[in-house]
C-alpha cells in the first residue's frame, strides 16, 4: 500500500451522496483519504465507504474538528464560509459540492456577503435559496476536485 499524499476532509452534513461517492472514488485514485465528519443529528448508516467521524450536534463543532485536524495541502469539502477563510490561510484547498474553489483573495468579499445576506434575513428579507443541484454541478465539482488532487501529488 501507497502511503497517502494528504486528506480530504468532507463537511458531511450537507454535502449531496453524489458528491460523497465522487469523493471516495477519486480520493482513492489519488492516495488520499476522504474523511467524512458529520455531527450525530445528521448520521445515517455506518457502513457507508470511506473513514467517518461522528461529532457533537453542538453548532460548529463540525467545523471545529475539520479546522483543527486538518493540515497544509489536504483538501476541504464545504459550504461553510467562515471555515473555508479559516482554512485557506493555512494552505488547504477549499471547494464547495458545486465545484467552486475558494480563494484568499475573495475571502474578504465571500465574507462580506455573508454578513449582508444574513443582515437582511434578519430585517425579515428572504432569498430563494439554492438552486436545485444539477448533473453539471457534479460534473463541475469532478473536475476541480481531481485539477486539485493531480496537483498536490506531483508537488
Amino acid at each position: 500500500m501507497e502511503k497517502l499524499i494528504g486528506n480530504v476532509f468532507v463537511d458531511a452534513d450537507a454535502c449531496p451522496v453524489v458528491i460523497k461517492e465522487e469523493i471516495n472514488k477519486f480520493s482513492n485514485m489519488f492516495n488520499f483519504e476522504p474523511i467524512f465528519v458529520t455531527s450525530y443529528a445528521h448520521a445515517s448508516s455506518t457502513d457507508q465507504p470511506g473513514r467517518w467521524i461522528l461529532v457533537d450536534a453542538s453548532p460548529e463543532e463540525v467545523d471545529l474538528y475539520i479546522h483543527n485536524h486538518s493540515k497544509q495541502n489536504d483538501l476541504v469539502v464545504t459550504q461553510d464560509h467562515a471555515l473555508a477563510s479559516l482554512l485557506l490561510s493555512k494552505g488547504v484547498y477549499v471547494i464547495t459540492p458545486r465545484g467552486k474553489q475558494f480563494q484568499e483573495n475573495e475571502m474578504e468579499r465571500v465574507l462580506h456577503e455573508r454578513y449582508m445576506s444574513a443582515k437582511a434575513r434578519r430585517s425579515g428579507k428572504h432569498s430563494k435559496g439554492p438552486a436545485k443541484f444539477k448533473k453539471e454541478d457534479t460534473e463541475r465539482f469532478c473536475t476541480v476536485f481531481c485539477e486539485i488532487l493531480s496537483n498536490v501529488e506531483g508537488k
